[in-house]
């Protein structure tokens, strides 16, 4: 039985989220911005680490019996792609990026977090 609602859900990822800012700060990661939208399109978090502009999605789960990256599915990449374009636009910003996953899973009493750097290279269909 799932227990998960949507206001759960919700907390479990602003909950990811924060462990992932803490993680990346102390790995050297400057956060530039949290949750950034653009159009119908969100980023998690939008980083900068080594002179790269460094596109973040979160995925947290509870007790996962899929890892939590694979919800990163190609559809998803591309949303976050489209989002990562349209920061560059709005900040006027040219330089190198990069696309991470942090996967988060909590259970049997402990938490893992697994940083996946360049995790994807986002294919755009028309």
């Amino acid at each position: 039985m799932n227990t998960e609602t949507p206001n759960n859900n919700k907390l479990t990822g602003q909950k990811g989220e924060e462990l992932a800012i803490n993680f990346l700060e102390k790995k050297g990661y400057k956060i530039l911005d949290t949750n950034f939208v653009s159009g119908k399109y969100e980023i998690d978090l939008i980083s900068e680490f080594q002179n790269k502009l460094v596109f973040i999605e979160v995925k947290t789960r509870h007790n996962a019996k899929v890892e939590p990256e694979f919800a990163v599915n190609r559809s998803k990449q591309q949303h976050i792609a489209r989002a990562a374009e349209g920061y560059m636009r709005l900040k006027k910003l040219k330089q190198e990026i990069r696309f991470d996953i942090i996967a988060i899973n909590h259970g049997n009493g402990q938490t893992e977090i697994i940083h996946f750097e360049d995790a994807f290279y986002p294919i755009y269909y028309k």
